[in-house]
């Protein structure tokens, strides 16, 4: 059995104040079930060194984690350095080194000190556009100071269909070691999915004082301004904020989507609502900056996503469901990042700022 640091302790403290010997010290702790040998090897070390740490330089020579190997390693790992795309997985770099995946590993970890960081998906900003994000940013960080943040009311829409969303980074099966995968059924190994799932298009408002309901889109209908303005505004999302917000002040928030930002939807916002943010003035390609995309979406997905959707209506009945129980501290929580997000805009001269975020 092998000592623990608590172990060698004692003993060598036994050892240099008591002088035990090896039999002595089973006789003393017969519950510790240390071998003679292992204590003799021990006591000659105490006796010899004077110290019960390891010393540099024992232990079985490296065979795999030479200089050669770490170096090889290294030029691998880093490959995607200034050039994109070029980046190799720990699998690849065993197979192009001949080292053991478990090998590469310590390699990068304890001798290279490197660790992985996943890459996320994110708008292609443009120079125009990091520029125009700086700008607005700062002027919303001007217009809506932490007391009229409360008051903003986020919306977006998004399409949900009836098949989840595919990741199959994580996914794994376990068999036994002797099993070879031609021999599985494949019903373990393939994750299906239909060529062209059903959907529904969902549309929310949130703010810090409520919610907006759950609405569905016309299936098939063209999104246009006429139909964002006669149903999705009028008939939707301005009556449940009236509602919620009462004879309160509030501010309505939209993106820059073609239906968004056309002279009839902008005259519309202008004479029913107190205040709202206008085309020129909410941040292009920023879904970094909208609470509903950067978190409630994100959410409300992985609830709806836990067991096999059936089919339409059963995926209509879980997002009312899962709308209706979703904790509203964590809208709220979303919310109050905001400025923080238009801070961190406005340092990141308009580029993507969510890795830099704690």
């Amino acid at each position: 059995m092998p000592f623990t640091e608590e172990d060698k302790l004692l003993i060598k403290g036994l050892r240099e104040f008591k002088h035990y010997g090896a039999q002595r010290l089973i006789n003393e702790f017969p519950t510790k079930q240390w071998s003679l040998a292992g204590l003799k090897k021990l006591l000659k070390k105490i006796d010899t060194t004077g110290t019960i740490k390891r010393c540099s330089g024992s232990g079985r020579p490296r065979s795999v984690r030479t200089s050669v190997s770490i170096d090889a390693v290294n030029e691998l790992v880093l490959s995607q350095e200034g050039q994109p795309q070029t980046h190799r997985t720990v699998r690849q770099i065993a197979r192009q080194t001949a080292i053991h995946r478990s090998s590469v590993h310590r390699i990068i970890k304890r001798d290279l000190a490197l660790k992985c960081l996943k890459k996320k998906r994110a708008h292609e900003l443009t120079e125009a556009n990091k520029a125009v994000r700086v700008t607005r940013a700062k002027q919303l960080l001007k217009k809506y100071p932490d007391h009229m943040v409360s008051f903003i009311w986020f919306t977006d829409e998004k399409l949900f269909t009836v098949a989840p969303p595919s990741n199959s980074q994580n996914d794994r099966v376990y068999v036994g070691q002797m099993t070879k995968k031609r021999d599985v059924d494949a019903s373990r190994l393939l994750r299906t999915r239909p060529n062209f799932s059903q959907s529904v298009m969902v549309s929310v408002g949130i703010s810090s004082l409520g919610c907006t309901r759950v609405h569905f889109l016309d299936p098939g209908t063209k999104i246009n301004g006429a139909y964002y303005r006669d149903m999705v505004l009028k008939q939707m999302l301005l009556p449940d904020i009236r509602h919620v917000s009462g004879t309160e002040f509030f501010v309505f928030q939209q993106d820059s989507a073609p239906a968004h930002r056309a002279k009839e939807t902008v005259a519309l916002l202008t004479t029913e609502t107190p205040d709202f943010i206008p085309p020129t003035l909410w941040p292009p390609n920023s879904p970094d900056l909208n609470p509903v995309d950067y978190c409630v979406w994100s959410v409300l997905q992985e609830c709806v996503y836990r067991t096999k959707v059936d089919n339409v209506v059963d995926l209509k009945q879980r997002i009312v469901t899962e709308w209706a129980a979703l904790d509203h501290s964590i809208i709220a929580a979303a919310i109050a990042q905001w400025r923080q997000r238009l801070y961190a805009c406005v340092r990141a001269a308009g580029g993507h700022f969510e890795h830099c975020l704690q």
